[in-house]
């Protein structure tokens, strides 16, 4: 499969010893409209994990959402133990303009429109393109992933 590369520009050197004037360094609007971005932390507690959009998964929010005035959402997924197919394995897709996976902890097992089911590992990472429709097969007991997604608000429309 043959990749096309673009190429780049090279940030600008630093030069060592100068400051940047404070205007330069201000909060930058977003070229999305997604208004100005502010520093955020979000240390993990366990009492962060609350009710969300699936009744069998917890949420940390990450604060994301509000520091980049609805451009990105990002959070920790805790899922509830025991899988439960019945509840769980519903066809569906999310109308974003970017999704990403992370797993943290344990394994999942999903099934992706035209890509078929892939089980996924801590450490193993996946982009959902818009509007892709997937479904959860399965995951481990203690599975935790990060997502990101843009924009903040967004439709999941079911399938089945």
């Amino acid at each position: 499969m043959a990749r096309t590369m673009l190429k780049t520009k090279q940030p600008p050197k630093l030069t060592l010893g100068k400051k940047t004037p404070a205007a330069s360094r201000a909060p930058r609007k977003s070229a999305r409209g997604g208004g100005s971005q502010r520093f955020v932390v979000s240390h993990p507690n366990e009492a962060d994990f609350k009710a969300g959009l699936r009744a069998y998964a917890k949420y940390r929010d990450l604060g994301i959402s509000q520091a980049t005035g609805g451009l990105a959402q990002a959070h920790v997924i805790r899922f509830v133990p025991p899988f439960r197919a019945e509840e769980v394995s519903q066809l569906h897709y999310h109308d974003v303009e970017f999704q990403m996976i992370y797993v943290l902890k344990g394994w999942i097992r999903s099934e992706f429109e035209g890509q078929g089911a892939h089980t996924m590992h801590a450490g193993a990472c996946w982009i959902q393109p818009p509007r892709i429709e997937h479904k959860v097969l399965g995951y481990s007991d203690d599975c935790e992933v990060l997502e990101i997604i843009l924009p903040a608000e967004f439709e999941t429309v079911m399938l089945d």
